[in-house]
């Protein structure tokens, strides 16, 4: 009885987010959740309401030129263009893109030094043959030229530069200290979901290894004793941005195709577990501090807030991804 009844919440969730006021959303539950073709007539049309919504209008109008600007700079808002399905090779992006690849491709991150033996450089560190770069900065922007089609061979570029700094266990991390030995989950999923939508053999190869540093972490837990590694990364997000929670994790793994390895068993367990009574689930917590422009770090169009008892689209239609292609549908 309990399943039936979960079953029907579903399908009522889907049936509401099929009538959403956002297309993206709508585009998302179409495309992720029921398996749709992404280029079939309606999709398409979809696909350009995106383009246009007022969601997307106010992201590009409203993007400052410093493109890591948190979280209104052109890296962010190329990277939330990407995960809301924005149509792919829009020439009118192009400003964008060439600001994001001059920040990614600088000079600066094709030149190395170890700080043990020499003084600081305008440099990559490279520290017990470790680099320690952050590579969510071009894990992120790979992801979103890949998605959008644009760039030139700008992706390929951010490839070849990621696929140098990959530590021996197959993530990144950026931390200064010698102790840092194995990768960081933060620094790593961005990477292995960008190298996955590259696509190359090389790039495809170098996903599989950042696969592993999460399924050895089973998504979120301790190697050593099995315990939840941080208590923020059990709420839901969005968006998630650099930072990492067990959604945000699975739905990488499902687009690098490792979420039928058992490892994910107990992450998929937790999500489908924080289904809200109405069928949905709820953003939990926040990286951001909302669309007041007095604050820092905050967004320019309102995500849904954090809210633990009330449906947030966003959360709801990955969430239906992930439990999709797991086949807990």
């Amino acid at each position: 009885m309990a399943g039936s009844t979960r079953t029907r919440q579903r399908s009522a969730v889907v049936k509401a987010l099929l009538a959403s006021d956002e297309p993206a959303v709508r585009w998302k539950v179409r495309v992720h959740v029921l398996g749709e073709d992404p280029v079939s007539p309606v999709n398409r049309r979809l696909r350009q309401q995106i383009r246009t919504s007022p969601r997307v209008r106010a992201l590009i109008d409203g993007a400052a030129t410093e493109s890591y600007r948190k979280w209104q700079g052109r890296h962010w808002v190329l990277q939330a263009l990407a995960d809301l399905g924005y149509p792919g090779g829009d020439e009118s992006l192009e400003p964008f893109v060439r600001s994001v690849l001059k920040t990614w491709l600088h000079e600066r991150y094709y030149r190395e030094y170890d700080p043990a033996t020499q003084p600081r450089r305008d440099a990559v560190p490279l520290l017990d043959g470790r680099y320690r770069r952050c590579g969510s900065q071009h894990g992120g922007a790979l992801l979103a030229l890949v998605r959008l089609g644009l760039g030139g061979d700008g992706p390929k570029q951010l490839v070849e530069r990621l696929l140098h700094w990959q530590w021996p266990d197959g993530g990144w991390n950026c931390h200064g200290k010698p102790t840092a030995s194995s990768s960081s989950v933060y620094e790593t999923l961005l990477p292995m979901r960008g190298l996955a939508a590259y696509g190359s053999a090389p790039a495809r190869k170098a996903a599989d290894r950042a696969a592993e540093v999460l399924l050895t972490r089973r998504v979120l837990y301790r190697r050593t004793n099995g315990r939840l590694i941080r208590t923020e990364w059990a709420r839901l997000h969005y968006p998630v941005y650099w930072h990492y929670d067990v959604l945000a994790g699975l739905t990488g793994l499902r687009e690098a195709g490792h979420l039928a390895d058992p490892r994910c068993g107990d992450a998929l367990d937790l999500l489908q577990g924080k289904q809200l009574p109405d069928g949905g689930w709820a953003a939990e917590g926040s990286f951001s501090h909302g669309v007041d422009p007095r604050r820092q770090h905050f967004d320019l169009v309102d995500w849904g807030g954090r809210d633990p008892y009330r449906m947030n689209e966003w959360v709801t239609v990955d969430a239906l991804a992930v439990l999709a292609a797991a086949g807990r549908l």
